[in-house]
């Protein structure tokens, strides 16, 4: 299994609205393409309305390099930029865990 969590500061309102948007349209292709993506959890953060976090789990390292190649991923890594103030990847060792088969 390959984990990932990442945090997305975005700039105002208006980049909140359009990040969201462009979160919408690339999760469909996440679901219908992507069967080595076991988890894609998109969240906005309690009392930071300019803050998203995802959480994001992989059946191995090469699911989520074929998850980074995807055309709706490469068109969201190109596009998402220009809602960013700020970005934190943290990649994830798992060490227990309920309701994700490893």
């Amino acid at each position: 299994m390959f984990a990932l969590v990442v945090r997305f500061d975005l700039k105002d309102e208006d980049a909140a609205v359009g990040f969201d948007r462009l979160t919408a349209e690339t999760l469909p292709g996440i679901q219908d393409l992507e069967p080595g993506t076991l988890v894609y959890a998109t969240h906005r953060v309690e009392g930071e309305p300019l803050a998203r976090v995802f959480y994001e789990v992989y059946r191995d390292r090469a699911a989520f390099d074929e998850h980074e190649r995807q055309p709706h991923t490469l068109r969201a890594l190109a596009e998402r930029e220009q809602y960013l103030s700020g970005v934190r990847v943290e990649f994830l060792e798992p060490m227990g865990m309920k309701g994700v088969a490893s």
